[in-house]
């Protein structure tokens, strides 16, 4: 069994789905599949978890998951309206209520003028899609797990009964 916070992000998420009889997809860059293993480490996760998309190459966001081509020649793959199409198009693509989305720069360098610490979340469900953009710190890992807890957290607290009881 897992444990910390983002094992309890995932188990409350996988109840709320289950609840509604919703699914959720994943499109994952910086995080490179650990949204999708955060998920999966709950038992029972295949009742609500459709798969995921890890688009690390920026040509891979728009032959796969149909983000459009000039918004990535003009800002690259960090950016809120690319986390956005990526979480539209892995709900589209792997036929999911939500999609949930991560693109950002976990170091060690700037990528193409973006700070380290930069990050693109995105959910995109039936009520329409909603991006936030945290501002994370520390080294590559700290910001990729870092991005899993914000990600889980937008995920969380779009689902109709997700938001905090207390």
């Amino acid at each position: 069994m897992g444990s910390g916070v983002d094992y309890e992000l995932a188990l409350k998420a996988h109840a709320v789905l289950r609840g509604e009889g919703s699914t959720v997809a994943v499109a994952e860059s910086l995080t490179g599949g650990l949204l999708a293993a955060a998920l999966v480490d709950v038992p029972g996760a295949s009742a609500t978890f459709r798969g995921s998309v890890t688009a690390y190459a920026t040509g891979l966001k728009a032959s796969v998951l149909g983000v459009d081509e000039g918004l990535l020649a003009v800002h690259g793959p960090v950016h809120p309206l690319v986390a956005r199409q990526m979480a539209e198009g892995v709900r589209r693509l792997l036929g999911a209520t939500y999609g949930l989305a991560t693109t950002g720069v976990a170091g060690p360098e700037p990528q193409d003028g973006q700070p380290v610490g930069t990050v693109h979340l995105a959910v995109a469900g039936p009520g329409g899609t909603l991006v936030s953009s945290p501002r994370l710190s520390g080294d590559r890992a700290t910001i990729r797990h870092g991005a899993v807890t914000a990600a889980l957290e937008l995920l969380v607290g779009r689902l109709p009964s997700g938001a905090p009881t207390h």
